[in-house]
């Protein structure tokens, strides 16, 4: 099993930018698709991005589409979140996750990290 890591969460102005990274350990990352999630105070998880096990298919959540790119490096065994142009409303703890398929990993993931914290400011 995969184990994963958050970290480049805080505090950002409105319109500003932050980088998230999910680093991996454990068995061989590049054997699965990976995704961000998260979740605000109140409200469900919810999916935000998802990324195939070769970088070569993403899909994104209607909300960030156009301001948030997905990325992975296998080499390092890591994933990345470009968060542009941040609302508001992008205020939740971050989540990635892992699975074995890209239905699996959007939908109902096995495996999860702990979490970082992005607070958009307005």
């Amino acid at each position: 099993q995969v184990q994963l890591v958050e970290s480049g969460g805080g505090l950002v102005q409105a319109g500003g930018s932050l980088r998230l990274s999910c680093a991996a350990s454990g068995r061989t990352f590049r054997d699965y698709d990976m995704a961000w999630f998260r979740q605000a105070p109140g409200k469900e998880r919810e999916f935000v991005a998802c990324i195939s096990w070769s970088g070569g298919w993403t899909d994104y959540a209607d909300s960030v589409k156009g301001r948030f790119t997905i990325s992975r490096d296998n080499a390092k065994k890591s994933m990345y979140l470009q968060m542009n142009m941040l609302k508001p409303e992008d205020t939740a703890v971050y989540y990635c996750a892992a699975d074995e398929t890209t239905a699996q990993v959007m939908s109902a993931p096995k495996t999860w990290g702990q979490g970082t914290q992005v607070t958009v400011s307005s």
